[in-house]
């Protein structure tokens, strides 16, 4: 199982795919819903179960990680 503060990845949730830890929604949804054009408030409203703190979070950590490559 790999973790990091807001995503959890594990065989046994959702088939590994890297979901918000304490949920079964996947990371990739809230992508999506950003690609489409659709507000963070829009998702959550949605998916209550992803907090705005888990949210933001996944967003900083993707920064950090994509800076870091470069």
């Amino acid at each position: 199982m790999k973790q990091s503060s807001v995503i959890k990845i594990d065989p046994e949730i959702m088939g590994g795919e890297p979901c918000f830890i304490g949920t079964r929604v996947p990371v990739r949804t809230l992508l999506d819903y950003i690609e489409g054009g659709d507000t963070l408030d829009a998702f959550l409203e949605q998916y209550p179960t992803v907090s705005r703190i888990q949210a933001v979070a996944l967003r900083e950590q993707a920064s950090e990680s994509l800076l870091a490559a470069v």
